[in-house]
């Protein structure tokens, strides 16, 4: 047994997962993991049976494009009908104030578009053109087209987005991953998430994705006052049905796009093994399940410094901070995989609430049709990606040692 991590009986599974308190999910989390489990074992018999499966559209698609419609008309309603109280009911004084009131409304409630941050450090073609390179080589293997912008921040993660009114590709690249995947592993990440772009992922589309970022602002603007006041008690009666109908409707949307977004992240991860191979995208989501423990490494990385424990200083701390985070991980031994594994199945365990369960997702890659690499990424290629990055996992690193102790 490895003393740094618990006993467990690979014959009869005594301890294979002792079990770790989580917080309890709200009611709109709690559905969106419901309906993620559901269908991702459903998808998942469908997709091994028919590897050639295409992204379609369906009924639920086509609804779910109505709604979201729907969703952005009452935006456009609310304000067109604030005018024509104020225009055409110059004459008295109740009239305008509330289309005041309802323009106002609209304004608040208008979708909106996502920007590049402006505490993170953003890479454009210029700044780091080997890295936008290897982008762009995985992106045409898997059928689309690269980013415009790279932004690097401190999370277990990576994701695509749209940003700005033209609505530019952006690709956000979290260090506590990319750091602690081979580099063939990083291909298949990038295959994942360029995959997204190419299958036409439902709840990042333009129309759908901004309806729901709508509806949680109206469900979050309409959120009940707590400790309220008499007046705050009256606005919370008066906003019960409008409340209701907004998490009705988020939810209805959740419901409607949630086997579309998990046949997409099921097809994600079919174009991280086609780019990277089949190995490295069966790795990658191996890696997944490490992800608790790499942010509470970094958690302690931050308490070290932060109290002076071990010697170090809060200057030199994020030095060799991310080459520490990926021995940390690359000492894991096999027997913890499996651990992991079983652990996951049993669980349930995914990503986030919208992904399907990662151990289905694992089977999915594993069974399918075994694929060599298309994209290497090779040490000439490591080097120059590294000399890119420097900068920014230095800034990123202090950024950690700074925050995550909290």
């Amino acid at each position: 047994m490895d003393p740094r991590f618990g006993a467990w009986c690979a014959e009869c599974g005594w301890n294979v997962d002792p079990g770790t308190a989580e917080p309890e999910p709200g009611r709109i989390d709690a559905l969106r993991r419901r309906l993620a489990r559901r269908h991702g074992q459903q998808l998942l018999a469908e997709m091994t049976k028919d590897e050639a499966a295409p992204p379609r559209r369906d009924a639920s698609s086509v609804l779910a494009h109505t709604l979201a419609l729907a969703v952005h008309g009452s935006t456009v309603a609310l304000a067109v009908g604030g005018a024509l109280l104020v225009v055409l009911g110059w004459s008295t004084v109740s009239q305008p104030v509330i289309g005041v009131v309802l323009i106002l409304l609209a304004i608040a409630l208008r979708p909106r578009f996502a920007s590049l941050p402006d505490n993170a450090p953003v890479l454009h073609k210029t700044d780091a053109p080997r890295l936008f390179a290897l982008v762009d080589e995985v992106a045409a293997a898997v059928g689309t087209t690269g980013v415009h912008a790279v932004v690097i921040g401190p999370e277990s993660n990576a994701s695509v987005g749209l940003v700005g009114v033209r609505q530019r590709r952006v690709l956000y690249l979290g260090l506590a991953l990319w750091e602690v995947l081979t580099p063939q592993q990083r291909v298949a990440l990038l295959g994942h998430e360029l995959g997204h772009y190419a299958h036409g992922d439902l709840r990042h589309a333009k129309i759908v994705g901004s309806a729901l970022r709508s509806l949680a602002l109206w469900c979050y603007v309409l959120a009940p006052a707590q400790s309220p006041t008499f007046l705050e008690r009256l606005a919370n009666v008066l906003l019960l049905l409008p409340r209701a109908l907004a998490h009705g409707v988020l939810m209805l949307l959740d419901r409607l796009t949630m086997q579309a977004s998990q046949r997409a992240e099921y097809l994600a991860d079919r174009a991280a093994a086609r780019v990277g191979s089949t190995e490295a995208a069966t790795e990658l989501l191996d890696r997944l399940l490490l992800l608790d423990s790499v942010d509470m490494e970094l958690r302690r990385e931050s308490v070290l410094a932060q109290t002076g424990i071990g010697g170090r200083s809060r200057s030199d701390a994020g030095q060799g901070l991310w080459e520490r985070l990926a021995d940390h991980v690359g000492s894991v031994p096999e027997r913890e995989y499996e651990r992991l594994r079983r652990a996951s199945t049993a669980r349930g365990h995914s990503v986030d609430a919208t992904h399907p369960p990662t151990h289905a997702r694992r089977q999915c890659v594993s069974e399918g049709k075994h694929r060599p690499a298309l994209v290497r990424f090779d040490d000439n290629a490591l080097t120059e990606v590294a000399a890119e990055l420097a900068a920014p996992r230095k800034r990123v690193a202090h950024q950690v040692i700074r925050d995550y102790a909290g």
